[in-house]
């Protein structure tokens, strides 16, 4: 117990000179750390920007009408898990053909809107995201909640599991 100790304070010492003062990062800080964004001035990590450019471009891609450039951010996995409307759809082919069956025509698929998005990187390959989504369309404006599971695949941040949530389907 006395041997433990000492080598716990032993360590705290070494880290602590080894930090030249600074705050030493936390687990998920030392896997990707921090980097200050050009316009906005605040600090985010790596796998963050790179989750966030994901969203960005199925954003777009939703409001040019091309679902097929969507789900570029997604999994192409059997493996991959769609829930919405209290059903799972499992497998890239089978949400596609949902997406396509839900919302047929650019006037189906409005206008496009995320927003309050928390991305949380929990590892160096995995992230968890939540947010709003909301449509802008000709009659209505529905919106709802999503959860993202995130995994990085060599390079690229896809998701490997949604639940969205809607006051209506979608």
């Amino acid at each position: 117990m006395v041997k433990s100790l000492i080598l716990t304070s032993v360590l705290i010492v070494c880290l602590a000179s080894c930090s030249n003062g600074q705050t030493l990062p936390i687990f998920g800080d030392r896997l990707n750390p921090a980097v200050e964004t050009p316009l906005s001035g605040q600090r985010v990590f790596p796998g963050e920007v790179q989750i966030r450019g994901v969203l960005q471009a199925q954003k777009s891609a939703w409001n040019r009408g091309d679902i097929d450039a969507f789900m570029e951010g997604y999994w192409k996995s059997d493996e991959l898990r769609f829930a919405s409307g209290g059903n799972v759809t499992r497998g890239w082919q089978a949400t596609i053909e949902r997406y396509r069956r839900v919302y047929p025509d650019r006037s189906a698929m409005g206008q496009l809107e995320f927003s309050d998005l928390e991305v949380n990187v929990t590892s160096e390959d995995s992230a968890m995201v939540h947010g709003r989504w909301s449509l802008q369309r000709a009659n209505d404006t529905p919106g709802g909640l999503f959860t993202l599971g995130f995994r990085k695949f060599e390079e690229n941040w896809l998701i490997i599991s949604d639940t969205t949530t809607s006051g209506s389907e979608g």
